[in-house]
């Protein structure tokens, strides 16, 4: 039960906040260097799998093991920041060796975005865990 309330406030949480980042942050600054090749609407199924598996990788790396052993919220942070920049990087340094029109500008900005919307979904899905469940 624990987990699926951490997995759930997570995935919730991690949603709803990347919406916004996509929205208002993210999509602007892309659009001026790579806007024909972004669809007009994101497809919902790839996307969707991406949340699910990253969610649970977070789960696994850095949310379950601070609810079991009691990690503060900072450590929380921290670790999933980490993990965020390490996964958000890999992207945009990827792109930014492969595809043509990819920018620095591009690569600082989601970097920034999905480090720290990694740890704050984790750390706000850890907080609410912990708010609502005690481990046994």
């Amino acid at each position: 039960m624990i987990i699926a309330i951490l997995y759930g406030s997570t995935f919730v949480i991690f949603l709803g906040l990347d919406y916004l980042g996509l929205s208002y942050i993210v999509k602007p600054v892309f659009e001026k260097d790579v806007k024909d090749l972004l669809h007009e609407s994101p497809r919902l199924g790839p996307a969707l799998m991406f949340y699910a598996f990253y969610i649970a990788v977070l789960l696994w790396f850095v949310s379950w093991p601070a609810i079991q052993n009691g990690h503060s919220l900072s450590w929380v942070f921290a670790s999933a920041a980490l993990l965020g920049a390490m996964a958000y990087g890999t992207y945009e340094f990827t792109n930014l060796a492969t595809i043509k029109g990819w920018t620095w500008r591009m690569v600082v900005t989601d970097l920034i975005w999905g480090t720290l919307l990694t740890g704050t979904a984790a750390t706000a899905g850890v907080f609410a865990t912990r708010a609502v469940a005690t481990p046994s």
